[in-house]
């Protein structure tokens, strides 16, 4: 078996069909397709029994999250290749065929695919790493907008590729479309279980970058409706990871505070911790400005610093936990 595509689902029974409808648009020989469903609570499993027989399905009983139901499905995977595939995607123009061959033509070790939105622009599919994280500071109302411009006087790198038609070395590779090569998994370990959901497929390219070189094919498309699901199971709104003032930029803080404690070491997550702390003061002050002079044109309104410090003391109860390295399950929804 060439590869095994696993599709991790949580209560989106309608984009779960869309996905697997566009994958069947190609070839499926040599492809296993297993769905490892979060306790969805709904007829998925009945659905894929009358509408796609051959796809495997496997009930986590409980809502796990990202990294343990992928891992569920790795270890039921007989591909020589895994394909980490979210429920919200499309495929296009036989992009997984495509991927696997140029994969394994190549020395590469994972692949990722130019991702677009559903208008067809380009989405952030691959990432280079920054020292300590700092990329994280970059969502940070006001603050993140100054120390970007310091970073532009100083010609930093962006942190992400945005868009690409060529293939491009990366760092690590959106999780909603990522290929990894099975045989070097004995070596990188499998995704790491304390993470819920965000930041656990950079970290865990962390660990598959000791292995070999990872890219992201720019002439192979996928469209991915990002953050259909999440978004649902949150109650929140917008693209993107930018949106720090509800539940799901709660989890996402956190998720990123856990990867930079993990992946760069306590003292690189107290310099961010630090940012993340005094920019509580500096957007209240300058919400209460910009409601009183700008009024309808402010950036962000009173109600957002004060969930965005709510968020930031929540994270602040987590800092023991974070900094002990031991295993824990950083779930808040």
């Amino acid at each position: 078996m060439l590869l095994s595509v696993i599709i991790v689902n949580y209560k989106t029974p309608q984009l779960l069909l869309n996905c697997l409808a566009s994958i069947y648009l190609f070839n499926t020989s040599g492809v296993q397709i297993i769905v490892v469903d979060n306790n969805s609570g709904d007829d998925t499993e009945l659905l894929l029994k009358n509408n796609y027989p051959a796809v495997q399905f496997y009930q986590m009983g409980y809502n796990a999250g990202f990294a343990r139901a992928n891992n569920a499905g790795i270890k039921m995977a007989l591909g020589e290749n895994i394909l980490l595939l979210n429920s919200d995607t499309i495929i296009q123009e036989d992009a997984i065929n495509k991927c696997t061959e140029m994969l394994a033509a190549s020395a590469f070790v994972a692949a990722g695919v130019q991702l677009l939105n559903e208008d067809g622009s380009p989405q952030i599919s691959g990432n280079y790493v920054m020292k300590g994280g700092l990329n994280y500071l970059l969502p940070l109302p006001y603050t993140g907008k100054i120390l970007k411009y310091i970073a532009g006087l100083f010609n930093v790198r962006k942190p992400s590729i945005e868009e690409t038609k060529t293939t491009v070395e990366v760092d690590w590779i959106n999780g909603a479309f990522l290929m990894v090569k099975k045989n070097i998994l004995d070596k990188s370990g499998l995704l790491d279980e304390d993470f819920f959901l965000y930041a656990e497929e950079s970290e865990w390219c962390s660990r598959i970058k000791k292995c070999g070189s990872l890219c992201v094919y720019g002439s192979l498309h996928v469209l991915h409706l990002q953050g259909e699901s999440a978004n649902d199971a949150f109650g929140s709104a917008g693209k993107g990871y930018f949106n720090l003032f509800d539940k799901k930029g709660y989890q996402i803080m956190l998720s990123n505070f856990v990867r930079i404690r993990k992946q760069f070491g306590a003292a690189w997550f107290f310099v961010d911790l630090f940012f993340y702390v005094i920019t509580i003061p500096l957007f209240f002050i300058t919400a209460i400005f910009s409601s009183l002079f700008f009024k309808k044109k402010a950036l962000y309104s009173f109600a957002d610093a004060v969930n965005f410090a709510k968020n930031v003391f929540g994270l602040l109860g987590f800092v023991p936990k974070i900094i002990s390295g031991k295993p824990y399950f950083y779930k808040i929804l």
